[in-house]
């Protein structure tokens, strides 16, 4: 029953692997409308000319937020882990 399961599974995750293979544009074409969009309207949506600093800090705002806080969050837990002790503490 276990083979099963684990071939099934495998199956699955091939058949997603195959259908995405034959869903990726080809290079070099925007995938969608958007990309239009905010090439074109950038500069009067939010003020600035680079339109990879738009995309990061004003129409993905709240996600890099939450990157930025996992980011932090996982390199404090490191630095708390390898701190120094002093001494007497166990």
């Amino acid at each position: 029953m276990r083979k099963i399961a684990i071939a099934a599974s495998l199956s699955v995750f091939i058949a997603f692997l195959i259908a995405t293979a034959f869903l990726i544009h080809p290079f070099g074409q925007p995938p969608s409308q958007m990309d239009d969009y905010i090439i074109e309207n950038t500069q009067s949506e939010t003020g600035t000319d680079n339109v990879v600093t738009a995309v990061l800090l004003d129409y993905r705002g709240f996600d890099t937020l939450g990157e930025a806080i996992i980011l932090f969050t996982a390199v404090t837990g490191v630095v708390m882990l390898f701190r120094a002790r002093k001494k007497g503490e166990r």
